[in-house]
């Protein structure tokens, strides 16, 4: 069963914090809780879908294995996000593949025990849709970023994701491997490597895995430049 400080995080969930307090609770209780490991998998894709997760710890990757053989990272969850409602709903199968990018604790709620709540109240329904529609808002927004941004400014963008102000300086720890950072920013790792180089000169240090930013409101602005202008002054 999860723990109170689990359930709390799952609570306060796009998926689950509009919800009735009555029906959260019926939907936690139907619920289950698990640690896993780096590397380990959560589900493969091709498999029936059959519940909606939700970290509560650590790193989720979901990816999608290329015909070459090589590794699509589709996107990546951390605490309090939710993943897999659009097909497990429906029963049908993953699209994706879902593997612990670090130790990680994951909540599995069966989609029978949503769907459940859909039929004692419907408004439900509107939350799981605002929860998938940011999903697939997320999905349009890295590919805008891969049309109009350079790499240094994916780069830059993804830093001021993890800044926890909104000006000054800051140190961020960098939540998974820079492998991981390269594909989840559509990059080769040798092209992650020289945009952390090129952001030197925006006044981002990066050692081992933490990025020291001089500035915060200098990094913002250099990532809404003018592409064109981006390169010239990286």
């Amino acid at each position: 069963m999860p723990t109170e400080r689990h359930r709390k995080i799952a609570q306060n969930s796009l998926l689950l914090k509009s919800f009735p307090q009555e029906i959260r609770e019926m939907v936690l209780g139907k619920s289950s809780w698990r640690e896993y490991d780096r590397g380990e998998t959560l589900f493969l894709q091709g498999e029936t879908a059959q519940a909606v997760h939700i970290v509560t710890d650590g790193w989720v990757k979901l990816y999608r294995i290329a015909p070459n053989g090589g590794e699509a990272v589709v996107n990546v969850f951390t605490k309090g996000e939710s993943f897999g409602e659009a097909v497990a709903f429906r029963g049908q199968a993953y699209p994706v593949s879902a593997e612990a990018v670090t130790s990680c604790e994951v909540m599995r709620i069966p989609s029978v025990a949503i769907l459940e709540a859909m039929r004692k109240d419907p408004d439900i329904a509107v939350t799981v849709l605002a929860s998938t529609f940011a999903h697939l808002h997320s999905l349009v927004s890295q590919l805008e970023q891969l049309k109009a941004q350079t790499g240094p400014q994916r780069v830059a963008e993804f830093l001021l994701e993890l800044c926890e102000q909104e000006t000054g300086s800051c140190k961020v720890t960098l939540p998974y491997d820079k492998f991981l950072i390269a594909g989840r920013l559509g990059m080769k790792p040798e092209s992650l490597s020289r945009s952390f180089a090129r952001l030197k000169t925006v006044g981002v240090h990066v050692v081992r895995n933490v990025a020291e930013i001089d500035d915060i409101d200098r990094l913002r602005a250099f990532s809404e430049e003018d592409p064109v202008e981006a390169w010239h002054k990286s």
